[in-house]
């Protein structure tokens, strides 16, 4: 299951939060659903100017139910620096992280930018319904300073976690979701499974290094979270959807 087909089978009207929006891949999607209001966050200058560039092609302009905000989250207010790997010239914008410098990687030089960062809660946002979460090792903090807005909105999330972008991820963030009573799955083999089914080391194993693009097959790195008191008939949704 792909990240849009699981944020249009649960749709509902309400406030869409692309966190990593990069090039609008989910944020412009996400502006095209009914009742939507849509808060991208990508704090990498260069991806920000295309994602302006990316709603202008595709609406003439910013819509005035989207905002875009140029800082990082994070669980408190702070600056950071933005760490991105540069291979073979090239910028490795995908893996822009601002809790990684790269610094042990010989096989790449690197680009960084000085960010702001705020924690997601101090917007104060109160009909949050969906959140997509790629933050390349961030995402703990990231919903750490979302819990108040997670417990008062229950929003439906895909979060992508990553064990080469910080070890012991895939244990630490489903349990942070956990506490906050998110209920976690993944889709595997056409089937929607409960997280308790993954296992980091033989359906994710990758390398750290940006220059090695080896992976296991399965590679599973996108998880769903869903509020332990509505996941049972949302993964019926899910299923139906398919």
């Amino acid at each position: 299951m792909e990240e849009l087909e699981f944020f249009r089978a649960l749709h509902r009207p309400g406030e869409l939060l692309d966190i990593g929006a990069h090039d609008g891949l989910l944020t412009i999607p996400f502006a095209r659903l009914p009742g939507s209001q849509v808060h991208g966050f990508e704090p990498l200058p260069t991806a920000m100017a295309r994602l302006h560039a990316a709603f202008i092609a595709a609406f003439g302009d910013i819509p005035p139910h989207v905002t875009l905000h140029p800082e990082a989250l994070g669980a408190e207010v702070s600056e950071a620096v933005l760490t991105l790997p540069v291979l073979d010239g090239v910028p490795q914008e995908q893996w822009a992280s601002i809790t990684k410098d790269y610094a042990e990687h010989r096989s790449v030089t690197r680009q960084s930018h000085r960010v702001r960062v705020i924690p997601l809660d101090s917007l104060d946002l109160r009909q949050v319904t969906a959140i997509k979460l790629d933050a390349e090792g961030a995402e703990q903090e990231v919903l750490e300073g979302a819990r108040h807005t997670l417990t008062r909105c229950r929003p439906v999330l895909s979060v992508e976690i990553e064990e080469r972008h910080r070890p012991g991820s895939t244990r630490d963030v489903p349990a942070l979701l956990a506490s906050l009573g998110y209920a976690g799955f993944y889709a595997h083999q056409g089937e929607i499974q409960p997280i308790t089914s993954f296992e980091a080391a033989t359906m994710q194993v990758a390398s750290p290094d940006p220059a090695v693009f080896a992976a296991s097959e399965p590679y599973i790195f996108t998880f769903f979270f869903l509020p332990s008191e509505t996941a049972e008939a949302d993964v019926r949704r899910l299923q139906r959807a398919r």
